[in-house]
């Protein structure tokens, strides 16, 4: 019987999860629930996707500001630290911002412009151009940015981002100096003590400030690496990934996750005889036509996955077969002749025409974004997303 649906992805409801609970048990019993009631059935190659959020919920991985404070005043000696590249965000850096304060005197914050590098932006690309200004070599003073562009508000959250920064640093008691610059190596005019906060760039101004002499220099990423008085940590992230969870706590990104996603599918496996693979997703990679914001703020989209999920599409573009190799064909001929094809594909299409335009991202990539615009930032419910049929093709 031919199939008329391609990939479908569910949204799962689950209960509302909290510290110490068995995160496999609940996905498993959530997905078995969903199915019974739905009526679809388990397949293999399906793939079963959860939330980063409610792993590290259930793995207790939190940490207060105060440890945060703790941290930066037992890495840094120097009470004036240059705080470079941070991402303009209420939820991912507000609250470790505060606690970088709470443990210093004196910041420097170093803001890339026109953006931070997800895309929130700070000025219009326009209005630089308006006032002569180069963003790859001109550095700007708080003063001068006033005195060009005065306060701007981000379109999503109404926020002017300077503003709010500098009140999270000087309500810690600490004093706040702002400057703006695309070259990491500016700081160095102002303090020798580093903490670089970006994300998908933190190895490359690493480099650059250990080649411009930076005497002491850490990345969020080696901010809460250990347990600091008893807090969550993650040995590999950090801070990178974490998100408010109260005014004065961060939920960090999970650790551990592989023997999570390895468990989810043996219990698949044992309750269903099905080869279901299993991710934990985080942010998805897609940019914002409006507010031009690129997803990825978490480190990597999945920091953990099934074997399964390993590798890239091999897939080749329908459309350029109709219109090239079988272009003369039509009908049931068209369809045989393009079945065949993919039938017949090799292992690594590389390079050939026929593969144009089909997208070259990780396969992890691609369906952790599916499932973070299934799943939602909100109030849906549903932080584990069912996905099935990804893995078919046209000949399925």
């Amino acid at each position: 019987m031919e199939r008329y649906i391609g990939t479908v992805s569910r949204g799962i409801r689950a209960p509302i999860i909290r510290k110490g609970d068995n995160i496999v048990e609940i996905v498993v019993d959530s997905v078995l629930r969903a199915a019974k009631n739905e009526n679809f059935q388990i397949c293999d190659r399906d793939i079963v996707a959860v939330t980063e959020a409610v792993v590290a919920r259930a793995q207790g991985n939190y940490a207060s500001v105060d440890q945060i404070a703790a941290d930066i005043s037992h890495k840094f000696t120097d009470n004036h630290i240059g705080v470079v590249f941070p991402i303009l965000s209420r939820n991912r850096f507000a609250i470790c911002l505060k606690g970088i304060a709470r443990g210093s005197k004196k910041i420097t914050l170093l803001l890339s412009y026109p953006s931070d590098e997800v895309g929130n932006h700070l000025v219009d690309l326009d209005a630089l151009d308006e006032n002569n200004i180069n963003p790859y070599t001109d550095v700007l003073s708080e003063e001068k940015y006033r005195s060009l562009f005065g306060y701007n508000k981000h379109p999503f959250t109404g926020v002017d981002y300077i503003d709010y920064y500098k009140r999270i640093i000087q309500d810690e008691g600490c004093e706040a100096e702002i400057i703006l610059s695309n070259d990491c190596r500016t700081i160095l005019n102002h303090t020798s003590h580093v903490l670089f906060c970006d994300i998908h760039s933190r190895a490359r101004t690493r480099r650059l400030l250990q080649n411009a002499g930076v005497e002491i220099i850490y990345g969020l990423d080696e901010i809460l690496s250990a347990p600091i008085e008893g807090s969550g940590y993650n040995e590999i992230y950090g801070l990178l990934g974490s998100n408010k969870a109260t005014e004065d706590s961060v939920k960090l990104f999970p650790r551990d996750c592989q023997p999570i996603v390895d468990s989810i599918k043996q219990r698949f496996f044992e309750l269903t005889g099905k080869q279901v693979e299993a991710m934990i997703y985080g942010d998805g990679a897609f940019k914002d036509p409006i507010g031009k914001i690129w997803e990825l703020a978490d480190p990597v989209v999945s920091p953990a996955y099934t074997s399964g999920l390993e590798g890239k599409p091999n897939e080749v573009k329908l459309k350029y077969l109709a219109d090239n190799d079988f272009a003369h064909l039509q009908g049931e001929e068209l369809k045989k002749a393009i079945s065949e094809y993919i039938r017949t594909k090799g292992d690594n299409l590389v390079g050939d025409m026929a593969s144009q335009g089909t997208t070259p991202r990780r396969l992890t990539d691609l369906i952790g974004s599916l499932c973070d615009l299934t799943s939602g930032s909100g109030d849906k419910g549903t932080p584990i997303v069912y996905v099935q049929g990804y893995f078919d093709n046209y000949t399925k």
